[in-house]
């Protein structure tokens, strides 16, 4: 079976499809070809269907992150991801291989951002991804989801001796959190509304924005609160931060795939639920919330919680979570 690691296609693709970013006037010839494959993939993929396009193709494109702990990373080995997400996504790809009766299927891997993801999967770049995508009403619009696989609150990282303990504390402070992420929009909403004095930056992913906070670029980091968790243990000494803050919000991460693609939802859908199920999810959440995991082999120990196991016992692909109990 090959596997091969892909980088997204340039920014001016998406710019002339119209799906992010601003017109670059020296776009070059290479980058419109990349654009007129990229239209003519997501026509044909919305015609006939994801499976179809895979049966077609032959390959499944698997979109994953590189920096997503313990979701979908890149760790010791530069061409498998690897994480909870990814062990789930993998479930979904022999899903798919069954339901096309395919058991060579080619597995191709493409390199997402929190910025770039939507428009992958729109234009037909990548099949699906499970990463750490939150499920909401604005991007429902735009993609289709999965039924839910984590739920997470969003909080803040910092210093043990910083003197932040809430977002209230933020007040003078500069506070980074990754572009693209519903925590961007949402923080720069909250701060507008208390009319703070807080300076808000924006990293590229998780790893620089907890990179600015740990070299003091910045002094409270938020994001999901098993993300902060993951930069946390890969710290250089995890005991100099501490995750505080009441959760802001509570958001459910699902797989993300084409709008309107019944058929292929239907087998993301029964992968993930049969996972669940059969009680597989527990040995899998296992391995990477409560044991050591790479690169340095740090234990997260982030219990399972009772959100997470209300989802699991009864899945929806619903942008809010059903309940939103104290995590």
């Amino acid at each position: 079976m090959a596997y091969a690691l892909t980088k997204p296609l340039t920014l001016a693709a998406f710019m002339a499809l119209g799906l992010a970013g601003c017109n670059n006037s020296s776009q070059t010839a290479t980058d419109d070809a990349a654009t007129d494959d990229a239209a003519t993939t997501e026509t044909s993929s919305n015609a006939n269907g994801t499976l179809q396009k895979i049966k077609d193709s032959g390959t499944i494109v698997v979109g994953y992150r590189d920096s997503s702990i313990p979701f979908s990373y890149i760790a010791d080995d530069p061409n498998q991801p690897m994480g909870y997400a990814h062990d789930l996504e993998m479930k979904v790809v022999d899903a798919v291989k069954q339901e096309l009766n395919m058991p060579d299927l080619n597995v191709r891997y493409n390199l997402i951002t929190s910025q770039t993801r939507i428009p992958l999967v729109q234009n037909g770049t990548v099949d699906f991804e499970c990463g750490s995508t939150t499920n909401n009403e604005e991007r429902q619009k735009q993609v289709g989801f999965s039924n839910g696989f984590f739920e997470i609150g969003t909080r803040l990282l910092t210093a043990t001796d910083s003197g932040i303990n809430d977002f209230a504390d933020l007040e003078g402070e500069t506070l980074v959190t990754t572009a693209g992420t519903t925590s961007e929009r949402y923080i720069r909403q909250y701060i507008d509304e208390k009319q703070m004095d807080t300076n808000v930056i924006s990293a590229k992913d998780h790893g620089e924005a907890f990179l600015m906070l740990e070299n003091g670029r910045a002094d409270a980091f938020m994001m999901d609160d098993v993300l902060l968790a993951g930069e946390k243990a890969k710290a250089k000494n995890p005991d100099e931060w501490v995750i505080v803050g009441e959760p802001q919000s509570f958001e459910i991460y699902g797989c993300m795939l084409r709008k309107d693609d019944p058929e292929f939802k239907a087998v993301v859908d029964k992968a993930l639920t049969d996972v669940f199920a059969s009680g597989e999810i527990n040995s899998i959440y296992d391995k990477w919330f409560l044991n050591p995991i790479p690169p340095k082999n740090v234990n997260l120990n982030f219990e399972m919680s009772d959100n997470l196991k209300a989802l699991i016992a009864d899945p929806h692909d619903g942008a809010q979570p059903k309940t939103a109990m104290a995590q």
